[in-house]
């Protein structure tokens, strides 16, 4: 089941998720709307929203309230794509140049701060406090989650524990509030929920980490961003942090020295280095073992197609080039 396939089960769904997208973009400010609608149409998977969607599909409770959650959890992803370029002082995302490079750093930042109120404005309308309580605290979380990743920039003592703990917070989080916040506002049970909980946060887990293997060995057109982007700035992800731990003294120098300065001066011989020490089949290995505890928690639901999806979902999350 690829992509395309899983799309078609959320067809119609996607159809009104896109339209209500639009309508929630209005702005009496029209560069409010210009930047919004530029980093909204850019190109991206809508993931998120799809969890949302494909989550009440499987309890069979698809209606305008999952519409309105996507939504939300769209608006809130979007939201933090145009800080975290800001912050990262990105020019590239999804094969376009950013938001930050086409109207500037005040303006990025300022239209996310519109997405973050935008969406808790469709949060109350929902009228469900359990909900209100997850996005609300995942907020925080995602927020701590980029902090602790800025923390670490350029540090190359940065442990896989602390790695976890970024990539928990700013990544995971959000796929886990997606399937879980639905769980939770269409009334299931405490197992029920927790099962979507989990399985959300695995999957989380695991694209981040596909992600980070990507940098080291992906296509820049495919994937919409330069290769080596998380080395030029000093980011000590999963393949790193394992190759300095099993690499000799020599490799471990190049590798940190690098990460200091950050700069792409000594990409290949790191590229050889972390394949060489299987840095790249271990980090895969990590997230495969996230999508298997991911899986597990589906066997809660019915058999259906959106049952079928998720579980596609999770196994293209590992299977992926972008």
């Amino acid at each position: 089941m690829q992509m395309q396939d899983i799309l078609t089960v959320v067809e119609n769904e996607f159809i009104e998720l896109n339209q209500l997208i639009h309508k929630q973009l209005e702005s009496r400010v029209p560069l409010v709307e210009k930047v919004a609608e530029y980093i909204i149409n850019s190109g991206g998977k809508r993931v998120r929203p799809l969890l949302v969607i494909l989550t009440a599909k499987a309890f069979a409770e698809s209606d305008e309230r999952a519409i309105k959650l996507a939504t939300v959890i769209e608006f809130l992803h979007t939201a933090t794509l145009l800080h975290d370029d800001v912050v990262d002082t990105s020019d590239m995302r999804r094969g376009n140049p950013t938001a930050n490079a086409m109207f500037g750093n005040a303006p990025s930042v300022l239209v996310g701060d519109f997405l973050y109120s935008r969406s808790f404005e469709m949060l109350v309308e929902l009228s469900c406090i359990p909900v209100m309580t997850i996005l609300a605290k995942a907020t925080g979380i995602i927020a701590e989650g980029e902090v602790l990743q800025l923390i670490n920039v350029k540090n190359p003592d940065t442990t896989e524990e602390q790695y976890m703990e970024v990539i928990q917070g700013k990544t995971a989080m959000l796929f886990e509030a997606a399937t879980w916040g639905m769980t939770r506002l269409i009334g299931r049970s405490q197992q029920e929920c927790e099962a979507m909980r989990i399985y959300g946060r695995e999957l989380g887990l695991a694209f981040q980490m596909v992600d980070d293997v990507l940098d080291y060995e992906g296509d820049a057109e495919s994937m919409g961003k330069n290769v080596g982007d998380d080395l030029a700035e000093g980011k000590a992800t999963l393949p790193l942090i394992h190759a300095m731990k099993n690499g000799n003294d020599e490799q471990r120098k190049i590798i940190r020295n690098a990460i200091r300065q950050g700069g792409l001066s000594d990409m290949s011989e790191i590229l050889s280095i972390v394949q060489n020490l299987g840095s790249i089949e271990y980090t895969q290995q990590k997230a495969q073992k996230c999508i298997d505890r991911a899986l597990q928690q589906l066997e809660i639901l019915p058999d259906s197609p959106a049952r079928t999806a998720l579980s596609a979902l999770a196994q293209l999350a590992v299977n992926r080039n972008n």
